[in-house]
């Protein structure tokens, strides 16, 4: 019995976390300092979607889309406060992220710990109440699931809006966990990445946080194949909001959320950034709504990205499917890929002014990036 009760401590140590030697782990810090948001990276939101409010910081929920951490991390304990302003309302807490969202969504790659309202509802798919799952890309092994990747909760403990509730995320060498309020209710194992950044969530409704901090734990050696892709510089150039910071013919173009819609029927249309860029890298999603459908992309004057190219056509996605447009720098020129695919070889352009976006037909494009940061700053 002796024997038996010391394991039980031992384990209940391990689960804790206090197994942890004090002197290995850091201070709690908090998260977010009640000023402005150092620290923190404005993704595919502006700054109209985060603010204060005293010392919680208010999600106005418009347009869909994240803010993450500049920092990323392994091993750690995360505790926050949430509540929802609205009925229904959607939102999410992002761990071990991508830097940008994944193609043709809002969204980074990573683990998302849900943040729903009590009157979301639930069913098989889905609870309302503390699910942790991967998205786009991204791969875990739950613990009581439901024969997908969704891990589900062992019990529902959420209170309803406007009533705060707290969350308590642990991450350790690949394995999350979600406390809520005070209970241990949603496991998941085997996590990919399981280094990388943490994102709060823009979804729709008005969503508050406090007393977000967190305390790192000591990190481990693991495979680059399991660390999320590192901070390459990049900045939205589309608000989601408005047409702001654009130049053009606004009559077919609208800002539909997180997606820049163009409708020309019968004549091209152009818009362009009211800002050049000199030698930057580029990201852009484009999707093709059906076979009148026509794109292309361009900065400057040196280069322009013709979606029609037999080079690139040959990558395309069928139409109504998301394409990603990358152009990156490559000792003196730059290359193109289209998904994932290089199509030729690097160009000796320097390519630099506005990004163009022109289109013919009923086009949708998304996720703009130019960067790194600080060249365009």
């Amino acid at each position: 019995m002796h024997t038996r009760f010391l394991w039980t401590v031992f384990w209940g140590l391990v689960l804790s976390g206090l197994a942890v030697p004090a002197s290995a782990q850091e201070p709690w810090q908090p998260m977010f300092n009640g000023k402005d948001f150092s620290g923190w990276v404005l993704t595919n939101t502006p700054a109209e979607t985060w603010s204060y409010k005293g010392e919680v910081i208010v999600c106005s929920g418009k347009p869909i889309g994240e803010i993450r951490t500049a920092k990323m991390y392994q091993n750690f304990v995360m505790e926050l406060e949430w509540r929802h302003l609205v009925p229904k309302g959607n939102a999410g807490v992002f761990i071990w992220a991508d830097d940008i969202t994944s193609r043709g969504v809002p969204f980074h790659r990573g683990i998302e710990v849900q943040v729903l309202e009590n009157d979301y509802g639930n069913n098989e798919s889905h609870t309302t109440h503390g699910d942790i799952f991967p998205i786009h890309g991204a791969q875990m092994t739950p613990i009581n699931g439901r024969g997908g990747s969704r891990a589900f909760p062992t019990e529902f403990r959420s209170n309803p809006s406007p009533e705060w509730n707290h969350y308590r995320i642990e991450g350790r060498s690949g394995e999350i966990s979600l406390a809520v309020n005070g209970k241990l209710v949603t496991r998941g194992r085997k996590c990919v990445p399981s280094q990388g950044y943490i994102c709060l969530e823009s979804e729709g409704g008005v969503v508050e946080y406090r007393n977000v901090r967190i305390q790192e734990l000591p990190s481990e050696g693991i495979p680059q194949s399991q660390v999320a892709i590192a901070d390459r510089g990049y900045q939205s150039i589309y608000n989601g909001l408005s047409l702001e910071g654009w130049l053009g013919d606004a009559n077919h173009w609208k800002a539909n959320d997180w997606v820049l819609s163009c409708s020309s029927p019968k004549t091209k249309t152009k818009l362009r950034s009211a800002r050049p860029f000199e030698n930057a890298n580029l990201v852009v999603d484009v999707r093709l709504k059906d076979e009148e459908s026509m794109a292309a992309i361009s900065i400057g004057s040196e280069m322009t990205i013709l979606l029609s190219e037999p080079a690139i056509h040959k990558f395309l996605e069928p139409n109504g499917k998301w394409n990603r447009i990358e152009r990156i720098k490559r000792g003196d020129g730059f290359q193109l890929t289209v998904n994932g695919h290089v199509v030729g070889d690097a160009s000796p352009s320097s390519a630099s002014g506005p990004v163009e976006l022109e289109a013919g037909g009923a086009v949708e494009f998304a996720n703009i990036y130019v960067g790194p940061r600080d060249q365009i700053d």
